[in-house]
């Protein structure tokens, strides 16, 4: 037979304290001494005693647990946001769970999975939610936040950057710096992050009268950057000369996939020939190679936004719904022609020193 399980009474009784003692010593923010939470430990490493947090959960009807639905972690936008959110919500006694659905898999389907752990609310990054099963949630007691995403009129809190103005600023970049032919390479159609990019950007081309930009569908990928970018430079476009001059990307990983195509499969030159602007500011983005002119996500005042709220909600289910919007900033590389005078924030990303 095996060694019989050592609980928090047998703690208690050692460290010569109560069983409510030991409980608080093991629960962040407790009000317990620290004189006291030490004979607890010690007692509890002597014993060899492991605190059950699924039985703490039964009791207390919190998990401290959250859960964290991310669909692509494949595009370089998405590991640093995990490991953001991990250490925000570490900081705040909570420990999350992340759940990896397919890509594009639909959310709807992977939610009840992570509803079945009980846990304390669910951050979904990256997937989109519909709004039925927002509400289902909402009736369950379980709160939710979307992370670069928002369902239009679902009763969810929402951090995104606010890719409308950012896009619009992309528009003005191009024209001011007098581009002629503009393009777009979208992302996933049917997320709000991709409607809104694209919105801006053709809504601030119309308003300045400009022709309409040319279009083609990609899904946030490297590859589909790259085709998408081959469907815009036709062979007949490419010989009457009037192919994009300026390419707009909706997320980075498509812009480094239209860069290849453009400069080793079309051979024609960046910026010169064409300008190309990405979304995101990844870490590939300045590579050597790339130097991708971008936009940057303020990714940890969004993941900080979002842990806030979280938290704040799970705290009192009935505070207002948060909507959050953080602003970008243009960082200026060397893939893009841009007007001498700069309309949005920006910063100058200088080339590394490659010197032996």
């Amino acid at each position: 037979m095996g060694r019989p399980r050592v609980t928090s009474f047998d703690v208690a009784r050692e460290a010569g304290v109560s069983q409510s003692a030991v409980s608080r010593a093991y629960t962040p923010g407790a009000s317990v001494s620290a004189k006291t939470r030490d004979k607890v430990f010690a007692a509890a490493q002597k014993l060899g005693y492991q605190p059950n947090a699924i039985a703490r959960s039964l009791i207390s009807r919190r998990s401290n647990m959250v859960g964290l639905v991310m669909a692509d972690v494949v595009n370089p936008f998405y590991p640093p946001v995990l490991e953001l959110f991990m250490r925000n919500f570490r900081e705040q006694g909570q420990r999350v769970m992340l759940f990896l659905g397919g890509h594009n898999q639909d959310v709807d389907e992977l939610l009840p999975q992570v509803l079945e752990y009980q846990v304390d609310g669910i951050v979904i990054t990256s997937s989109t939610l519909s709004s039925e099963m927002a509400a289902y949630c909402n009736k369950l007691g379980t709160p939710i936040t979307l992370f670069n995403r928002y369902v239009p009129n679902a009763r969810v809190d929402s951090v995104c950057s606010d890719n409308i103005d950012a896009a619009r600023n992309i528009a003005d970049l191009f024209i001011t710096a007098g581009h002629k032919r503009l393009a777009y390479i979208s992302g996933q159609v049917n997320t709000s992050t991709n409607q809104d990019r694209q919105k801006g950007f053709f809504s601030r081309v119309e308003e300045r009268r400009q022709p309409m930009p040319a279009m083609a569908e990609g899904d946030w990928s490297y590859q589909s950057g790259f085709d998408a970018a081959l469907k815009l430079f036709t062979a007949e476009k490419l010989s009457s000369g009037e192919y994009p001059d300026a390419v707009f990307c909706a997320n980075d990983l498509m812009g480094l996939g239209a860069l290849d195509a453009i400069r080793c499969k079309l051979n024609l030159r960046v910026p010169d020939d064409v300008s190309v602007i990405g979304f995101d500011d990844t870490d590939s983005c300045s590579w050597h190679n790339y130097r991708l002119t971008t936009i940057r996500t303020p990714v940890e005042k969004m993941v900080a936004s979002a842990v806030e709220n979280m938290i704040a909600r799970i705290n009192n289910p009935e505070k207002e719904i948060i909507a959050a919007l953080e602003q970008s900033l243009l960082i200026v590389r060397d893939t893009a022609r841009l007007p001498e005078q700069i309309s949005m924030p920006f910063i100058k990303d200088p080339k590394p020193d490659t010197a032996g």
